[in-house]
């Protein structure tokens, strides 16, 4: 069976109220386009440049009214959803996090591991690392998807974990900030997630001016099927088992492996 993915790209704000109406619509086009999963955005419900004491005051927990309304999206378009979040930690900072919603449930929660303490910006002053746990899989039609969050991109060991536990297709919502070679970076490392790992990646990142764009789908040999540019937007492509068998058959790099990947003490 094969999967039709979307990576949904708009720049969020902190009008919770009119981001969720543009992620309604946004959401509806790609289902009425034939999408079953939706890879929206890192911050998706609540975002400005720079993270701050607004990200805590916004913050909601994960029965709240925003992500349930992402689940009731859900049911009433019938694709599965993956958004980054703010959760509230109960101690003043917040959890980066992920959820993975299919049939109106969350299935699936990770929270942000690598916190974005480079290139001049302090994401950890105002949030807290998720604990290491088992790998987060959300599985839609057939397909096993791990999640992983924006600066993990950076850190090789987040996605090799999730291709252990079985991952076929990496998940990325992310806010990639713009600055000097970031959008190159940005399309480099997805591209070598896929190719090393043989797996698709689906990342969504924020549109201009607050992301450098560049939502994409990859395949397992790193070919973009698609692709946005900076600004708002819907790509979509079709993911199939047959794509991954053949890559893996002509490099079993995943085969051929030597080393397995530990938490670091």
């Amino acid at each position: 069976m094969n999967l039709h993915a979307a990576v949904i790209q708009y720049a969020p704000t902190t009008d919770k109220t009119a981001n969720l109406e543009l992620i309604t619509q946004l959401v509806g086009k790609a289902a009425d386009q034939g999408a079953e999963l939706a890879v929206l955005p890192e911050y998706a419900t609540f975002s400005k440049p720079g993270v701050d004491e607004s990200f805590v005051a916004s913050a909601e927990d994960l029965d709240g009214p925003m992500v349930t309304a992402l689940c009731k999206l859900s049911v009433e378009r019938d694709i599965a959803l993956i958004a980054g979040v703010s959760e509230p930690d109960g101690r003043g900072r917040i959890f980066n996090t992920l959820i993975g919603i299919q049939g109106g449930e969350i299935q699936a929660t990770y929270r942000k591991l690598h916190l974005y303490d480079a290139f001049g910006q302090q994401e950890s002053q105002w949030v807290v690392p998720g604990a290491i746990q088992d790998p987060q899989i959300l599985e839609v039609n057939g397909y096993k998807i791990g999640l992983q969050t924006c600066y993990d991109l950076r850190f090789p060991e987040v996605s090799r974990v999730l291709v252990d536990a079985g991952a076929d297709v990496l998940a990325l919502p992310a806010a990639w900030v713009p600055g000097p070679l970031k959008e190159n970076h940005w399309t480099t490392l997805l591209r070598a997630r896929a190719i090393e790992n043989t797996v698709y990646v689906v990342a969504a990142d924020q549109s201009a001016p607050t992301g450098v764009g560049h939502s994409c789908i990859i395949d397992p040999m790193g070919n973009m099927i698609a692709m946005i540019g900076d600004d708002v937007g819907i790509a979509r492509a079709e993911l199939t088992e047959e794509r991954i068998t053949s890559t893996r058959t002509t490099n079993p790099a995943l085969a051929g492996r030597r080393f397995r990947v530990s938490p670091k003490e």
